[in-house]
């Protein structure tokens, strides 16, 4: 019986251990904080990785089901097709996909982490997101633009950054839309070696009457490194427009 006992108590120690444990062997930066630096396969990708170190593309966006849209919200939601691919599909045009469209994209994600700022670069269509970890505000006078203004903070190991200041725009690559008073936030939590935990709180007062997350898993390619990718070259997306089939 105390043999028993003394099983179980140790057991219960070990469980108890296994979280700090597991936080002091993640990576860290010089100043104690999780680092996630590296390329990583983000949402676009199914993580199904195969040999040489590769993944499967996929298109990633959000889930719709009992979505909280305040009366009219839904419509601008869901897009309807026009037959002018400016208006139904202007990234086919090399027009920016903005953020969180960008983030979502089934290309390669950068992350690079100097002291006070954690710097994100995207693939696909060579955008970038430098933020300041620090805890400032947003500045008063934010500027509407395709990527938006971010600022960052930590909560324990927790990297927590906070958009504003986005253009009206495409919100990911299924036809859903948001307005020009979305507000972002992200957290990004490293749970091993070479995951991300990632969630997004979309808050679109708009649109919703109420923000609502979305999870998402990041992976660590330690080969892979960015490309560079340009839209306006061999860009096949209009050989594929079809305004017959809008929804």
């Amino acid at each position: 019986m105390r043999v028993i006992r003394s099983i179980a108590i140790s057991f219960g120690a070990v469980a108890l251990l296994s979280p700090l444990v597991m936080a002091q062997a993640l990576p860290r930066t010089p100043d104690g904080k999780p680092d996630f630096s590296g390329v990583w396969a983000g949402p676009g990708f199914a993580h199904k990785e195969g040999a040489n170190d590769t993944d499967v593309a996929q298109v990633a966006g959000f889930e719709t089901k009992d979505l909280p849209f305040r009366p009219g919200g839904e419509a601008v939601f869901f897009r309807k097709w026009k037959g002018d691919l400016l208006h139904d599909d202007p990234e086919a045009l090399c027009l920016p996909d903005g953020f969180p469209r960008e983030a979502l994209s089934p290309y390669a994600t950068q992350i690079l982490q100097p002291p006070g700022y954690v710097v994100i670069l995207y693939e696909y269509e060579r955008f970038w997101r430098i933020i300041p970890t620090d805890g400032r505000p947003h500045p008063k006078d934010v500027e509407l633009t395709w990527m938006g203004d971010a600022v960052g903070r930590w909560e324990g190991d927790t990297l927590v950054v906070d958009t504003i200041g986005l253009k009206e725009w495409e919100l990911d690559g299924r036809d859903h839309m948001h307005s020009d008073a979305l507000h972002v936030i992200e957290r990004f939590r490293r749970t091993d070696a070479r995951t991300i935990d990632y969630e997004m709180t979309i808050d679109d007062p708009k649109i919703f009457t109420k923000p609502w997350s979305q999870k998402f898993i990041m992976r660590l390619h330690p080969t892979w490194k960015l490309l560079e990718q340009v839209c306006e070259e061999n860009n096949r997306d209009l050989q594929h427009y079809k305004p017959e089939a809008s929804k």
